[in-house]
């Protein structure tokens, strides 16, 4: 009989022990957890770990693995999130976009000290009682148009309830990850993976944590991201040129995508693929289109690259050289250098892949946003929600332990001074290499033959 249909009586104690223990911790997470509180935070990701690592080692039935990942979800619903405060900024874009006015156009603090001409149609009250919780006043907002228009909807359902806007988020964010289990079942089998590796996903805790607690898009980029590949299965490639620009319009990251499938596609079906993924995109940012969209954005994004630090693995070790080396900080010059190496590497595995299958895709492509990651300057967490996804497709697993460790990054937020360890640095990072190394060596390294024949051939 297929796992799925594994009655209840079949589970074992220990299962059950653990999907309790689980749900338990995500309540304490979601209800009782102040974020300075990282001792409890960390005790309570470290009991969800362990009952993940469990589930997955006994081979839970998949029926009941998709039921607890949407119980789990369940739990966080009406919840305001305590571990992350980027809620709020998604509020503030939301009701500038239900309102009618570009969220790119000024920074939070311009628009209620010069507001506009349009200002009398703004919400100016909530916005005033919003401000003081932002943690980037000064900046302009970096959200793309998916983002923006969730935010919007969600905020002109609920224009004055914060627990409206994040159920009607949250909801969302749910039927994300549904399309997203829904297409890993559909996908793991054409790739010669089994079924029931979805789990490895949908039951993680950090993509339970940050996606469905802390409401970020990540979830929306992976389901899209899965779209795409399921497209292209079909040899859709015009609809799954859209889909990757919606992906790509949800975070921008997905970009990197495209010299592994100019690769896999070859020239003429990627310039096709190119023009309708650049015309969708058009599309997709035309309702924000102004003169100043591309400078305010970029001069956001660029904070990343030449401000901005945190969790961070090559970029510490290369700062801390240059600090001895030269005796200042030196983000401002590495972080734009890093960057380009990023790009080059991306490149580099794209060329090394060649004409890789499409059932290998996934494998390349987790390969290429974890090396984007190592070199980038600021890691949050729920930034490596697509490689815990990826990571279905690969026999490697250590990007699911990166997105256990990186919970340790919250150890930052114990003070208001926002702190880092570097021992709980040097902890994530050595055990993410020490991980890495070991499936390296021990002869888990992928290749793209390694998938099954006929469903390579089958995904052709």
């Amino acid at each position: 009989m297929p796992d799925f249909f594994i009655p209840f009586s079949r589970l074992r104690t220990t299962q059950l022990l653990a999907l309790l223990l689980t749900g338990t911790a995500y309540w304490a997470l979601a209800y009782a957890t102040p974020r300075p509180h990282f001792g409890q935070l960390l005790g309570l990701f470290a009991v969800a770990g362990a009952a993940y690592a469990w589930l997955l080692h006994t081979r839970l039935p998949l029926r009941w693995g998709l039921g607890a990942a949407l119980v789990f979800r369940l739990l966080w619903l009406p919840a305001t999130p305590a571990l992350s405060d980027d809620f709020y900024r998604f509020r503030w874009d939301g009701l500038l976009v239900s309102h009618g006015h570009n969220p790119f156009a000024e920074t939070p603090r311009q628009l209620l000290a010069h507001p506009p001409a349009d200002s009398a149609a703004l919400p100016i009250t909530e916005l005033r009682r919003l401000l003081p919780q932002l943690n980037s006043q000064t900046y302009f907002s970096v959200y793309p148009p998916v983002c923006q228009a969730l935010y919007g909807a969600a905020a002109r359902a609920f224009p004055t309830s914060q627990t409206g806007f994040l159920v009607v988020v949250r909801l969302a964010l749910l039927l994300a990850d549904a399309g997203a289990a829904a297409l890993l079942l559909w996908l793991l089998p054409l790739a010669g993976w089994p079924a029931r590796r979805a789990l490895g996903y949908l039951l993680h805790p950090l993509v339970v944590v940050e996606v469905a607690g802390n409401v970020h898009m990540e979830g929306v980029v992976v389901c899209f991201l899965l779209l795409t590949g399921a497209l292209l299965a079909r040899r859709r490639l015009a609809l799954a040129a859209g889909a990757l620009a919606l992906a790509v319009a949800t975070k921008l990251l997905p970009l990197l995508a495209v010299p592994l499938l100019a690769r896999r596609l070859g020239w003429p079906p990627m310039w096709r693929f190119g023009l309708v993924l650049a015309g969708s995109l058009f599309l997709l940012f035309l309702p924000f289109l102004s003169g100043q969209l591309l400078g305010h954005l970029g001069r956001s994004l660029g904070l990343y690259f030449h401000s901005f630090e945190f969790n961070a693995s090559v970029f510490y070790v290369l700062r801390a050289l240059g600090n001895w080396l030269v005796g200042y900080d030196l983000v401002g010059g590495l972080g734009p250098l890093l960057g380009l190496s990023a790009a080059g590497l991306t490149l580099w595995l794209a060329r090394r892949a060649e004409r890789p299958p499409l059932a290998a895709l996934p494998h390349w492509l987790l390969l290429t946003l974890s090396g984007y990651l190592a070199l980038a300057t600021t890691v949050h967490p729920w930034y490596l929600v697509p490689l815990v996804a990826l990571s279905c497709f690969s026999p490697l697993r250590y990007a699911r332990v990166w997105a256990g460790l990186a919970v340790l990054s919250y150890a930052a937020y114990r003070t208001p001074a926002y702190t880092e360890s570097p021992a709980l640095l040097l902890l994530e990072y050595g055990g993410v290499l020490a991980w890495a190394a070991g499936e390296y060596y021990l002869g888990r390294r992928p290749r793209a033959q390694q998938a099954k024949p006929a469903a390579s051939a089958r995904a052709r």
